[in-house]
């Protein structure tokens, strides 16, 4: 082994040539760009590397020579620095996950993609999911201790009797943790991964989940709830009129904007970016639909961007339209459930073909191969339907008024 100690204090202090200064015993001064480190040589394998010691400024020549004692010890064990060296990093960043937790990862994540998200309201429903269902359980752990048992306790709870729920908790825990495992807040598998993992704990969604029927008006009564409607002032009865004529979801009505309104043409385009199946929606209005929003608009006029707007001027909250109904005592019944009175009586009571009124309801065919040829949106047909499920809903009393069964005037 080379000679030690051919370096001195006061030398080492004057030298500023650029280059490499030996002390022996594999430790070197390095003058690099007007900087000076301390490195130690050493071979493995038959190849030199070069492991860092710290700057000249910090670290003295006996400071250095300590160091450099150091690591001749560990090449004499048998270890490489270099990997030494990053599993004590690893360790180190570990340590400091301990203080991390998986609520202060949620909110980091969160935070990560809101930009990412199209809907705005997004991040909001993922804050809303984690508080209620994952952060009991595991909010105040560290993400680095999180493992298969702990997620089960979140979702065994929730996965026969909100599965849809449960499922939806699932896919973002998992999100979660892979961001942090990448962050390098915790190793190893992901025990919130579905595939080849909790598969094989946990029954499948289709198996357990059932479908959530929303409280619905019966079709039959429609004209006279529309009458009473009728009599409700405020923006938000005309929104709920609106909703139920159009038979949208209560998120798109509440969010129609004048610009996606072409009352010339009767069309109303919902763009893709609002529509839970992420495709842009076309939707025939009716000549009622036409005279409520030209009575909007002369109320109203065009201050907001909404058809709908609340008082601050953006739109309505989910439970706007619901509150309408708690004040007409209409308990027993959803905003949501108009759309079933909508298919029922579309089914029973008109020759409209089943694809005419899942275009409609922007339902996606569940047929594929039916779905793949029929690629027009039916506007024409759809206008027909629902101009009959406007007059049905003005004039219909007690007894169903039932269209007749015609298939020419269902085709044209």
């Amino acid at each position: 082994m080379a000679t030690h100690g051919k370096l001195k204090a006061i030398a080492v202090t004057r030298l500023t040539t650029t280059g490499m200064y030996s002390d022996g015993g594999g430790l070197w001064l390095q003058i690099k760009n007007g900087g000076k480190s301390w490195i130690f040589r050493f071979m493995l394998n038959g190849k030199a590397r070069y492991y860092g010691l710290g700057s000249f400024d910090i670290c003295t020549l006996a400071e250095a020579r300590a160091k450099a004692l150091e690591c001749r010890k560990l090449l004499a064990q048998g270890i490489d620095l270099i990997e030494n060296k990053q599993e004590q990093q690893l360790q180190k960043t570990l340590l400091s996950a301990r203080k991390i937790t998986f609520a202060d990862c949620a909110v980091k994540y969160i935070e990560s993609q809101r930009s990412g998200w199209k809907n705005p309201k997004h991040a909001a429903q993922w804050q809303s999911t984690i508080s209620s269902y994952a952060n009991p359980v595991l909010g105040e752990l560290a993400v680095a201790d999180i493992d298969l048992g702990l997620v089960l306790r979140v979702l065994e709870p929730i996965w026969n009797t909100k599965n849809e729920t449960a499922s939806r908790v699932r896919g973002r825990i998992e999100s979660i943790l892979d961001w942090a495992t990448v962050r390098g807040y915790r190793q190893g598998d992901n025990p919130a991964r579905w595939k080849g993992h909790l598969d094989v704990i946990l029954p499948a969604p289709a198996k357990v989940q059932k479908t959530e029927h929303h409280a619905a008006l019966p079709y039959v009564d429609m004209s006279a709830f529309m009458t009473d409607l009728r009599q409700r002032k405020g923006i938000a009865a005309r929104a709920l009129e609106f909703t139920i004529l159009t038979a949208t979801r209560s998120g798109e009505s509440r969010g129609a904007e004048w610009s996606e309104i072409d009352l010339a043409s009767k069309i109303w385009t919902i763009p893709a970016e609002r529509m839970k199946a992420g495709k842009e929606h076309r939707i025939p209005l009716s000549e009622s639909v036409c005279k409520l929003l030209e009575s909007t608009l002369r109320v109203s006029g065009t201050g907001s961007r909404y058809v709908f707007p609340s008082l601050k001027g953006s739109t309505l909250s989910d439970m706007t339209l619901t509150a309408v109904l708690r004040r007409m005592e209409r308990n027993d019944i959803t905003v949501h459930g108009f759309r079933s009175s909508f298919r029922d009586w579309a089914a029973e009571t008109t020759a409209f073909p089943r694809e005419v009124i899942e275009h409609a309801m922007s339902h996606q065919l569940k047929d594929k191969a039916e779905a793949a040829y029929q690629r027009g949106d039916l506007l024409i047909k759809r206008a027909k339907l629902m101009e009959a499920w406007a007059a049905y809903c003005e004039h219909s009393s007690g007894m169903a008024e039932v269209t007749p069964i015609n298939v020419k005037n269902a085709q044209v």
